[in-house]
């Protein structure tokens, strides 16, 4: 049975969304990346405690660009999934077809996610 409802569970979310953000967004920003947008996915456990599911922070889930390129009004560079995005978009391609993406996109992809891991953790990404 959940503990929280109404007003008090929606405020607990908002409090911890953004504590998480800040938290996340601060250290992101202090190795060069802005976490432009996030979505973070909550539930209850059987105890009826919040608690923070699926992916965080992800190139997947979020929108991450280089501080150093960023320009107010402009379309970012991006480490995230939007270049696979704007390329599907672009070439039309059709997931019903069950043709592969091309290797090129795939790299390019890879290497940008590689890119988002290496600035934000100082680590370098191995497979």
């Amino acid at each position: 049975m959940c503990n929280l409802i109404g007003k008090e569970l929606a405020t607990k979310l908002r409090d911890k969304t953004i504590e998480i953000y800040s938290k996340c967004a601060e250290y992101a920003a202090s190795h060069g990346v802005l976490i432009a947008d996030t979505k973070f996915e909550f539930g209850l456990d059987e105890t009826g405690e919040l608690v923070l599911a699926d992916e965080v922070l992800t190139p997947d889930s979020s929108r991450f660009w280089p501080a150093k390129d960023y320009t107010v009004g402009q379309s970012q560079k991006s480490f995230d999934k939007q270049y696979l995005r704007d390329w599907i978009k672009s070439s039309g391609y059709d997931p019903e077809t069950k043709k592969a993406i091309p290797e090129e996109v795939i790299q390019t992809t890879q290497a940008k996610y590689t890119e988002a891991f290496e600035l934000i953790t100082g680590k370098k990404f191995e497979e």
